[in-house]
């Protein structure tokens, strides 16, 4: 795909966009501890994790417990990683505890719950729906938003049923999953508006960002004003099917790309990708609604929306809007999470909203964070001991809400509508 060159910008495009936030945010050193140096006859107790090292530490215990493990979340309120085997995996169970982390006996295996997704795949592709795996409940969470009625919502009902007592629970949002884009600024092409998420160095060394894949439609130019001469070109894309991605390369090779999320005149230094634990408190930044949190509530969640299907995405209570689209979710201590997707409702009512995984991402376009020193993209992912170091190191500046946040942004789910 060709690129239209630009004379050489020396300033890169804010990540998330230079917006006026409703709700201020400002940098503190972040309030959470590493773990590193405990004594070793604290393993028999639950550790007190970051939400980072919650993550690798999940990652590993999936391959050491492997058909025993059935999820994990992350406990936010006493910082602890909850791990579910299933029942009758006692000796499992004491690899868990010995790890650090909380067991949870439970009764559906992963596989099993991986299975029912499956069957809801291919017998409930209904538009206006979603499910994920829920670990805090063992069980599979289906949504159907406003438009799934009549012959459509017990078709869903009745294969939600089919799957069997405790392994689903169905709710109705009143709102409509819908993609986040829109017209108005940030990043701009064929009059339609979305959201940078985060800057990356291409394989071959170039500048690039990362966005929504959905946002690819509008046009392969883009800019950061509107109406405004094209800064960057399209590369590669992917919406929908298994996520919504795209890798946009900045035209003007000599672009400055900082790693850092721009949450409104102040900045997040973004350290590395890594993956969503469900329980995590994160940060999601957009162009239309300025800064929100919430938490994650499912991984591997698939979304029905009106363009197709999308598969691999994280599903949480952060609000969105239309514009939102592609906008940077991260955490407080400079971690890369997602990238806005879609979802239902707004930030006044609240409502359900999906993201594609960073990491996932880099994997799939072959690129790695800010100028590329770090580790690859699957390194970034899976590196245990790295990523714990620099999850620390991320610590130096994070995201701290004022006050006033909670009224100005609603992360909970809400009515909507």
């Amino acid at each position: 795909m060709s690129h239209k060159r630009i004379p050489k910008r020396k300033a890169a495009i804010a990540v998330g966009g230079v917006v006026a936030l409703g709700a201020a945010a400002i940098l503190l050193p972040s309030a959470n501890a590493s773990q590193d140096g405990a004594p070793d006859d604290a393993a028999a107790a639950p550790r007190t994790l970051k939400a980072g090292d919650a993550s690798d530490l999940a990652a590993r215990l999936a391959g050491t417990l492997g058909d025993a493990y059935a999820g994990a979340w992350y406990d936010g309120e006493d910082k602890r990683l909850v791990v579910n085997v299933v029942r009758g995996e006692g000796d499992m169970a004491l690899k868990v505890r010995s790890a650090g982390a909380e067991v949870r006996e439970v009764d559906n295996s992963m596989a099993e719950l991986q299975a029912g997704a499956g069957t809801l795949k291919s017998e409930a592709p209904i538009p206006g729906t979603s499910w994920a795996v829920d670990p805090r409940t063992n069980k599979i969470l289906v949504t159907a938003d406003s438009t799934v009625t009549g012959d459509k919502w017990d078709r869903l009902e009745s294969t939600v049923e089919s799957l069997g007592s405790g392994m689903a629970t169905l709710k109705k949002s009143e709102g409509t999953f819908r993609t986040f884009v829109s017209g108005g600024d940030a990043i701009f092409a064929g009059g339609a508006r979305c959201s940078l998420g985060f800057n990356v160095t291409a394989g071959d060394g170039s500048p690039a960002f990362l966005t929504a894949g959905h946002c690819a439609a509008a046009g392969d130019a883009w800019s950061d004003q509107q109406g405004g001469e094209p800064i960057a070109t399209v590369d590669q894309a992917l919406f929908p099917g298994d996520g919504d991605f795209a890798l946009v390369r900045y035209d003007d090779p000599a672009t400055e790309a900082p790693s850092e999320v721009n949450v409104g005149g102040q900045t997040v230094p973004i350290v590395q990708a890594a993956e969503a634990t469900v329980g995590q408190q994160v940060f999601r930044m957009g162009s239309t609604t300025g800064l929100a949190d919430g938490q994650v509530l499912g991984l591997d969640a698939t979304v029905n929306y009106p363009e197709g299907t999308v598969t691999g995405l994280i599903q949480t209570d952060v609000c969105a809007e239309p514009g939102d689209s592609g906008g940077s979710l991260f955490t407080q201590d400079g971690l890369a999470i997602g990238l806005t997707s879609g979802g239902s409702g707004d930030c006044t009512v609240g409502g359900e909203t999906f993201f594609q995984p960073v990491t996932t991402a880099l994997e799939a376009v072959g690129a790695t964070l800010g100028d590329g020193g770090g580790a690859a993209a699957g390194d970034q992912a899976d590196g245990q001991d790295a990523g714990a170091e620099q999850d620390g190191a991320g610590g130096d500046q994070g995201v701290q809400e004022q006050s006033d946040m909670g009224s100005d942004r609603h992360s909970g789910l809400t009515r909507t509508h």
